[in-house]
């Protein structure tokens, strides 16, 4: 659907309307999701005007970045860019973008101090201004990331499809995009789509989950999966009645570029994945996404879109993988994963 706002008026939200997380109207740009432990001392960190004017639905931060070239789309104060950085250690590299300059200027004052309490030797962040819909122009180049995360920002975007073009440009082939973000159950009026203060909110510009379904298949992204998902409720009564009968919610998802392994169906190959341990954080057990939770050491019966998400991924080091394509067996049998016994699980829905 055509945009209905623009960049300025965004950045005139965030860059002058809201001067901290207490302005909002809404709790759509506001995580209740829990903090994981181990992210809980390096926020203890952060200086206090990254955390009070950072605006976010989720905490969408994946394990495993040791080394890793992050990019943060929206990144605001830079919080989870923060975050990333310790996660990823002093080889690897953070790069912030956020088109609202009060924003940036947060970040880019703190950024020393930060990597002084990480004992980073030099700062391993960089906070860029500019948009979304054009990295090239900020000097990303063609598959030189290996994680994109963006927290509650994509759905601020006049026009998606160029966005997440520029994800699976800077993309390197194995790497991860992992974001929370607002979709809704319709496509919703333009009277919504153009309220200053709905778009705002992260509601006006939400995504309707279908169109972003088509949207990432058109760019090869064939298997988009779900992490966590919880409803947003419009307690104002104003907000609300504009709203009418649209249902939102905010959603933690992840995709791999792996457009020679994915399928648009979950196939069968009788593969099966075991999960060694060793993730920060999920040592017992590694969640892949609301349907795939992996205990350590115990054989799962998976798709192969799911086999390559664990073996073709910087998550490989930490999965044994048996089997291969070499054989068909149609269709996987899409069904829960037991909660306890047996030998290898009976099958994890994909």
């Amino acid at each position: 659907m055509e945009a209905t706002f623009t960049h300025d008026q965004v950045r005139t939200y965030y860059g002058q309307t809201l001067q901290a997380t207490t302005d909002l109207k809404t709790t759509a740009c506001c995580s209740d999701e829990a903090v994981p432990e181990h992210h809980k001392p390096i926020l203890s960190l952060l200086p206090d005007e990254v955390m009070s004017k950072f605006y976010g639905c989720g905490s969408p931060i994946p394990p495993a970045l040791e080394g890793m070239t992050v990019l943060d789309l929206g990144c605001g104060t830079g919080r989870d860019a923060f975050v990333a950085a310790a996660l990823a250690g002093p080889t690897g590299r953070v790069i912030g973008v956020d088109m609202t300059e009060e924003q940036i200027e947060v970040a880019r004052r703190h950024q020393q101090a930060v990597a002084d309490a990480l004992g980073h030797p030099t700062p391993t962040t960089e906070f860029l201004l500019g948009t979304m819909e054009d990295l090239a122009a900020l000097g990303i180049q063609e598959g030189s990331v290996d994680v994109v995360i963006s927290n509650c920002v994509l759905n601020l975007a006049p026009d998606k499809a160029p966005v997440f073009a520029e994800i699976d440009r800077v993309l390197k082939t194995g790497g991860e995009l992992y974001i929370s973000d607002v979709f809704v159950d319709r496509r919703l009026p333009e009277a919504v789509r153009s309220d200053e203060v709905l778009v705002g909110e992260c509601l006006g510009g939400a995504l309707y989950t279908e169109d972003f379904r088509r949207m990432m298949a058109d760019l090869g992204w064939k298997d988009v999966r779900t992490v966590t998902e919880r409803p947003i409720e419009v307690e104002d009564a104003d907000l609300r009645d504009r709203l009418g009968n649209a249902r939102f919610s905010s959603a933690t998802i992840r995709a791999f570029k792996l457009p020679d392994l994915i399928e648009d169906r979950c196939e069968d190959y009788g593969q099966v994945a075991i999960y060694r341990g060793g993730v920060e954080g999920q040592r017992h057990a590694f969640m892949l996404d609301d349907h795939h939770l992996f205990e350590a050491g115990r054989p799962m019966l998976v798709c192969g879109n799911s086999a390559a998400m664990v073996q073709d991924t910087r998550y490989g080091r930490f999965f044994d993988v048996l089997g291969d394509r070499s054989t068909h067996f149609g269709l996987f049998d899409c069904e829960p994963a037991p909660s306890a016994g047996g030998e290898a699980a009976a099958g994890s829905c994909c």
